[in-house]
């Protein structure tokens, strides 16, 4: 085990910046995911840790040893790639103890070191098959048993389990899981899907152009998140994001209201600000009372609806054009409902949105301003407000 350190770490190709001064420090024994959208910068920060690409600026420490010049092999590290990248001409049990035989290892000691191994990714039995006997998700513990046998300070894995089918990934998700408890070893994982960020993180990275983001537990990141970037990317589906400014009275969008002192959260009339709700904190007007702290009403259209099984997810338009409904995302917003919810296509719709769960950002910056509008009412009002905007 051990902690990794980056200390301004910076990458340019030229005049392009693949990473920009990231600064993170990765604790002894914890499972930490980068994640972000392609092309962010999170497999180039991997790499740079792994001592396959030097970075422009910056260290990079593993333990106590500073290793921004180390080749790959004498930085304690071991990865697993996307490309499974198997021997195919050898049997599982050569292809884990390749490495080992490279470093004249006896004989003895890689027997016993992969049949612990193999015990800990269950590939019992397994080790006389080839690769093609094997389906996706046994070649990938084969691989991942290949990064065990070395018994590496820290496991780096991009993109693991990308090219295994759904089910698969689900299952492959719990065995990582159990694998960092039973190796509790440092595990820095790469990845652009949300529930594999989510479900197996003691904390996610978000990067977005090659500068980190955020670095929290995985419900932060979803509660508080830092900015609008993160609110955005975070969550499937994402955040409602409607952009207004601050009046005397609270918030003001081109469609609705929310009444709140401004004072009170540190923002003045005239601020442009975005106003974010999570889908599941929307509520149609006639469960308003399921609503911590429900807002006022306003009207919306109901346009498609999305069956998921355990909830309906109901995309509304704020209002119906001539011809249709309105593509534009200013005048939509998303909605999350129980299964057995009386709620139908093309009709009009009256919703609330939870105050204790609206989050206020600063437009220009991005910023978090208050992750919730619960309690933070103006002094002098006395009810909900009225006008053509809705809400209160």
């Amino acid at each position: 085990m051990a902690r990794v350190q980056l200390d301004g770490i910076t990458k340019r190709y030229s005049d392009i910046v693949a990473v920009d001064d990231m600064n993170l420090d990765i604790r002894d024994g914890e499972f930490v995911t980068f994640v972000g959208p392609s092309g962010c910068g999170k497999s180039t920060t991997m790499e740079m840790i792994a001592g396959l690409t030097t970075p422009s600026e910056g260290t990079v420490t593993i333990g106590d040893t500073d290793v921004t010049r180390f080749p790959p092999k004498d930085r304690g590290v071991a990865m697993v790639f996307q490309n499974i990248a198997l021997f195919p001409h050898m049997d599982v049990y050569d292809n884990i103890s390749f490495g080992l035989r490279l470093r004249d290892y006896d004989d003895e000691e890689i027997r016993e070191r992969v049949e612990r191994a193999t015990e800990i990714v269950q590939l019992e039995g397994m080790l006389d098959r080839q690769p093609d006997e094997m389906s996706g998700g046994q070649r990938q513990r084969v691989a991942i048993a290949r990064a065990i046998v070395r018994n590496p300070a820290v496991f780096l894995m991009d993109e693991p389990l990308a090219n295994l089918d759904a089910k698969l990934r689900v299952h492959m998700r719990t065995e990582l899981q159990r694998l960092h408890k039973e190796l509790d070893t440092t595990i820095i994982y790469v990845t652009h899907d949300q529930a594999e960020a989510m479900t197996m993180s003691d904390r996610i990275a978000v990067i977005n152009d090659g500068q980190l983001q955020q670095i929290d537990p995985p419900l932060v990141c979803y509660n508080e998140p830092a900015n609008l970037f993160v609110a955005g990317f975070i969550g499937s589906p994402s955040m409602n994001l409607v952009a207004g400014e601050v009046t005397e009275s609270g918030f003001r969008g081109e469609h609705l209201s929310v009444s709140f002192d401004p004072a009170s959260v540190g923002v003045s009339p005239g601020d442009q600000v975005t106003l974010g709700v999570r889908p599941e904190d929307v509520y149609p007007a006639a469960n308003a009372a399921d609503a911590t702290d429900p807002s006022g009403q306003f009207e919306t259209f109901t346009d498609v609806l999305e069956p998921m099984g355990n909830e309906i997810f109901a995309y509304l338009q704020f209002e119906a054009t001539s011809g249709g409904m309105d593509d534009d995302p200013r005048n939509q917003l998303l909605m999350s409902v129980d299964p057995d919810a009386a709620i139908a296509e093309d009709e009009r719709q009256s919703v609330v949105l939870d105050r204790e769960k609206l989050h206020l950002f600063e437009t220009s910056s991005g910023d978090a301003i208050v992750h919730s509008l619960s309690g933070q009412y103006q002094a002098t009002t006395t009810g909900p407000e009225s006008g053509a905007a809705g809400g209160d």
